[in-house]
């Protein structure tokens, strides 16, 4: 694995999810793979999960990290031939170039504008450091993707699964802002990778991609989608179609435990933060079935088995 911005540079992800349980359970046996090696982090956007759970992936392995809060302090400029007269102090070629030289492997957090869609789905951050930059990057969650919450979305069911092949539940909710579509494609691409049976739940006008949910079921009524349900992921999204727009905060999609009381006594998953008592009920979320904790903990065991195999197919290799 050369880079890991998207679940398709990964050749087998069943085998991915495979090691990463392997190096979850293996202790301290890895901190060697890392040393004299530098993970530089850049966060376009704030983070608190994400950004500690790669720091202390780089910490399992040895590695150092750098951490750059950009938020709105660094307006870069993207545009070839642009006369930066404005508020753009810096170009990304030298910028990606620079960082570049700092580190072994590069970690960046973005979001979408979520004005443009094709825009935001030519990734433009992400593709600007892979440009002109020159080391191995890890997305860390970008306008149209999040493969290390979806990698370890995949490993915390494959640790609770009950069958084989699971049913999987992807329900959208209600939300007061206008959120990324990232998680929920990353979700859906690797629990489709997995094999496991998927439905999606939704209000009308909330179709995510469809070259993203081809093998999914796409189900509008919530309580249908529910039954006999394994797990019950809830995330929000805004429009794929009218992009970008709340078209409805149908409270319907909450999830509370009348409908979770129609699935297969399922696991609730949400990749967090969430808010209560409108994406999800308390008496959900708190129950024995809410595997929020587990799966923020897995974040770090994804992390590392991403960077190691980075470190040993790319940078060792």
């Amino acid at each position: 694995m050369k880079q890991f911005t998207s679940l398709a540079d990964v050749a087998d992800p069943k085998a991915l999810v495979d090691k990463v349980l392997q190096l979850k359970a293996s202790g301290n046996s890895n901190r060697n793979i890392g040393s004299d090696l530098t993970l530089a982090l850049l966060f376009f956007n704030p983070s608190l999960r994400t950004r500690l759970s790669s720091q202390k992936a780089a910490q399992l392995l040895g590695m150092e990290s750098l951490v750059l809060d950009v938020n709105q302090g660094w307006p870069l400029e993207f545009e070839v031939g642009a006369v930066m007269n404005d508020n753009k102090s810096e170009h990304v070629r030298e910028a990606a170039a620079v960082v570049s030289q700092y580190c072994d492997i590069l970690g960046i957090r973005c979001f979408p504008g979520l004005k443009d869609r094709d825009e935001d789905y030519a990734e433009p951050l992400l593709s600007a450091f892979q440009e002109y930059g020159n080391k191995p990057i890890i997305n860390l969650e970008s306008a149209t993707r999040h493969p290390l919450q979806g990698l370890t979305d995949v490993v915390t069911i494959r640790e609770h699964r009950k069958s084989v092949k699971p049913k999987i539940v992807l329900t959208w909710a209600p939300h007061p802002k206008a959120l990324p579509q990232s998680v929920a494609n990353s979700f859906a691409s690797w629990v489709l990778a997995m094999d496991y049976e998927l439905v999606i739940t939704h209000p009308e006008g909330y179709e995510l991609d469809p070259n993203v949910t081809r093998g999914a079921h796409i189900e509008y009524d919530p309580n249908k989608a529910y039954k006999d349900a394994d797990v019950v992921y809830a995330k929000n999204w805004s429009s794929y179609r009218d992009y970008g727009k709340i078209m409805s905060n149908d409270g319907r999609f909450m999830v509370n435990a009348e409908k979770m009381a129609l699935s297969n006594n399922a696991f609730f998953m949400h990749c967090l933060p969430v808010r209560r008592n409108v994406v999800v009920a308390d008496d959900v979320i708190d129950s024995q079935q809410s595997l929020v904790i587990q799966q923020a903990n897995n974040r770090t065991f994804a992390a590392a088995t991403v960077m190691k195999e980075i470190i040993e197919l790319s940078i060792y290799e």
